[in-house]
């Protein structure tokens, strides 16, 4: 079974609609226990960055997310499930994140585009992670931010797009996947970026 953090903020019932498409047992949970046995974890969300961390330090969700991370269960982020594992974010001010990952969260620059970055835009893959076997190059994702993530460490950087900058929309290492796209609003490409999370999770 695939845990859904809730936390209280993002399209929860959209992701568990999504992976129930495809065919994968995943639950909206919000209990430690839950989330420690599953077979991987799926963090998504809209919002501020600030009200995010604080939920999850409310509800006692940190410790549990980070333990499964350390002990290699697949964790898949979305959008803000992404940005969390950052060590800081700008947005409102500075804030500490999960710091899983090194690196910063920041806004997009002032370049005459309207902000925050909302549609289908592109992702060009830098290295395919396991989600991304039948997704093909350059394909559009549906996106709505005004902040995105800049890693110290490139080599984490699974893909990239192009919004006035070319800003990185999606991370893989080890364990871990993380997209500022969102695949449960993506239609097909996206049923297939969680259906291939669900296999990771199964080990099929």
């Amino acid at each position: 079974m695939i845990a859904i953090v809730d936390y209280g903020m993002g399209n929860l019932k959209s992701v568990e609609k999504g992976f129930l498409k495809v065919s994968c047992d995943a639950k909206v949970t919000s209990e430690p226990s839950v989330i420690e046995n599953a077979s991987g974890i799926v963090v998504p969300g809209v919002g501020a960055f600030r009200d995010c961390i604080s939920r999850l330090k409310e509800l006692g969700l940190v410790d549990v997310i980070l333990k499964s991370i350390e002990k290699g269960k697949p964790y898949l982020g979305i959008c803000l499930g992404l940005q969390i594992l950052f060590t800081e974010s700008e947005e409102f001010g500075r804030y500490e994140g999960l710091d899983v990952i090194k690196g910063r969260v920041r806004r997009f620059p002032d370049m005459g585009l309207k902000i925050p970055h909302m549609g289908w835009n592109r992702v060009h893959l830098k290295k395919r992670p396991p989600v991304f076997d039948s997704v093909p190059d350059g394909s559009y994702f549906y996106f709505v931010h005004s902040y995105y993530v800049e890693p110290e460490d490139t080599s984490v950087v699974a893909a990239t797009t192009e919004y006035g900058i070319e800003f990185t929309s999606m991370i893989w290492r080890d364990n871990i996947v993380a997209m500022q796209f969102h695949p449960e609003k993506s239609q097909a490409l996206g049923l297939k970026v969680l259906e291939g999370f669900g296999k990771i999770c199964s080990g099929s």
